[in-house]
């Protein structure tokens, strides 16, 4: 029986900002003295981003939607539709089946020499092993999304998701179109940039430190902002853009909850000092499972500790003597290729059972 959708739940303080407190906290990026010469300058601009926020101008460069969309005349974010076409090139190099077979390795830790730390992660070196053999093999084509250059690169940002699926699955647009929002100085949003590499990919592989128990904050914000991606919506013109209320309709009315990311092959390996390695590892490969991806075989989802309650100076060298983890990683990388080479020859492969385990026990 049709079921009329319930209207959204309302109720949380306004977050919006008086003009003063937006002027101090907008001119807060301007504190270099260096920029002094240039205040008054800075205090027009100042005005305009406060005209486009108290007047809500999230995307003030929009175009008609056009054929293929449930309301052709509709006006969407050009920003949005370039995502798209990224997306639908993305997806027809994944399907070419003449092209080469595609690998993503995802270093998931945010530590790298080029700030704070100091030094390079462990993640990024595991990521090198596996490179190597992905980019040894025949007909391949690897790719290194690093997820460190959230820290360490200027204008590099993964905003949080605003979980928009959780009010109704089509509110959630595949791309996601909460970002950028230029009327609250959401900007420089790096996942329009991600979804085209998860898109084309026919292998995925994870690596990731434990952090707290959990997986690095990275890899997390990427996690919830890849929602889209499993249900989520292709065409924001058939909820009028974010109308919550005729959002939950049309769930109610009936969704097929398109998974975006089907079929694609994955790895996961997690690294642990102390505790949570398993947990976490655990965690990401339920999470791409659910999106329906495919694990390669059992030995690609790899949980270790690398100097288990040893000093964190000598973290590295600790990594340097244990072969075996190294070989691990190898063999999780490996295995992913041959269940990536079995699934372009269209033939099921038990991939890495060949794989001798350098540890018994």
């Amino acid at each position: 029986m049709p079921q009329k959708a319930p209207p959204p739940r309302k109720g949380m303080p306004s977050p919006e900002l008086d003009e003063p407190t937006f002027r101090e906290r907008f001119r807060s990026q301007f504190t270099d003295p260096a920029f002094l010469p240039l205040d008054s300058e800075i205090e027009r601009i100042t005005s305009v981003a406060w005209d486009g926020y108290i007047k809500g101008r999230k995307s003030p460069v929009t175009k008609v939607a056009g054929r293929g969309f449930a309301d052709p005349k509709y006006e969407l974010s050009v920003d949005w539709l370039a995502a798209r076409q990224a997306i639908r090139e993305a997806q027809a190099r994944h399907d070419d089946k003449q092209g080469p077979m595609r690998f993503l390795i995802i270093n998931a830790s945010s530590r790298s020499e080029h700030t704070c730390p100091g030094e390079m992660s462990k993640s990024w070196r595991l990521g090198e092993l596996s490179h190597e053999v992905f980019a040894g093999a025949k007909g391949t084509e690897v790719k290194v999304l690093d997820l460190s250059r959230l820290t360490s690169e200027y204008g590099r940002k993964i905003h949080p998701c605003k979980a928009c699926f959780s009010t109704a699955a089509p509110l959630c647009h595949w791309p996601c179109s909460c970002y950028p929002n230029y009327s609250l100085g959401q900007t420089q949003d790096w996942m329009n940039e991600i979804y085209p590499m998860w898109v084309e990919a026919h292998g995925i592989m994870i690596i990731t430190p434990v952090n707290w128990y959990m997986s690095s904050s990275p890899l997390k914000l990427m996690i919830d902002r890849m929602v889209c991606a499993d249900g989520g919506n292709p065409d924001p013109t058939l909820t009028q853009g974010k109308d919550a209320s005729l959002a939950k309709q049309v769930e109610l009315d009936g969704w097929n909850y398109p998974r975006h990311l089907a079929g694609r092959q994955f790895a996961v390996v997690v690294h642990g000092d102390v505790e949570g390695a398993e947990n976490v590892r655990r965690s990401i490969s339920d999470w791409l499972r659910f999106m329906k991806l495919c694990p390669a075989g059992p030995t690609a989802e790899l949980d270790r500790y690398i100097g288990y309650w040893k000093p964190y100076a000598t973290s590295h060298d600790e990594l340097d003597a244990d072969k075996a983890i190294q070989e691990e990683v190898r063999n999780a990388a490996r295995t992913l290729l041959q269940g990536v080479q079995g699934d372009k020859m269209g033939k099921f492969t038990a991939a890495g059972t060949d794989l001798e385990s350098p540890r018994q026990k």
